[in-house]
Formats: C-alpha cells, sequence, structure tokens
C-alpha cells in the first residue's frame, strides 16, 4: 500500500482544494474587475454535468445528480497553488 503524499487520497485532497480555491479567485475577478476583455479571459468558464443517476431496489430508491464541473482559468491557477503549496508541506 501507498504511504506518504503520493498517495492517490492526497492528489484528490489537493485538487479538490485547488478548484474550490480557484473557484473564489474566480468569484473574486468577477467582482474587482471592471467589464473588459480581461474580465472575460480569466473567468470564461467550460462545464461538464452529469445525471441525474436513479437506483432503484425496490425497497430503497436514491437519485444522485446532477453532478457539473466548472472549470476556468483561474480554477487551474487555484489547483497549481494548492499543488504547489501542498508539495511544499510535505
Amino acid at each position: 500500500m501507498a504511504s506518504g503524499p503520493r498517495r492517490p487520497g492526497f492528489h484528490l485532497a489537493v485538487l479538490v482544494a485547488g478548484f474550490i480555491f480557484g473557484g473564489f479567485l474566480n468569484a473574486l475577478v468577477k467582482a474587482m474587475l471592471p467589464d473588459s476583455v480581461a474580465k472575460q479571459v480569466f473567468t470564461f468558464t467550460a462545464s461538464a454535468s452529469a445525471g441525474p443517476f436513479s437506483l432503484d431496489l425496490l425497497v430503497v430508491s436514491l437519485t444522485l445528480g446532477p453532478f457539473a464541473v466548472n472549470v476556468s482559468p483561474l480554477a487551474i491557477l487555484g489547483v497549481i497553488i494548492a499543488y504547489w503549496i501542498a508539495r511544499s508541506l510535505f
């Protein structure tokens, strides 16, 4: 079993933290920059979604979704910063 900071859970946590940080950066830039080309470039968002997913087991019925991921240049920057910080800590 893998140990240390290279295990998959570590990478998943860094990815999630980076996307959350990037989302905050995206919201901050949307609020602070005036309408311009720079604002359009930095806040451009590509979205992917899936769902809803349903599971019916006669006794229990479960529906999950829809699940969506929004990726922007600032979200990618957030992932890079989170990875850089995590790499320096571990």
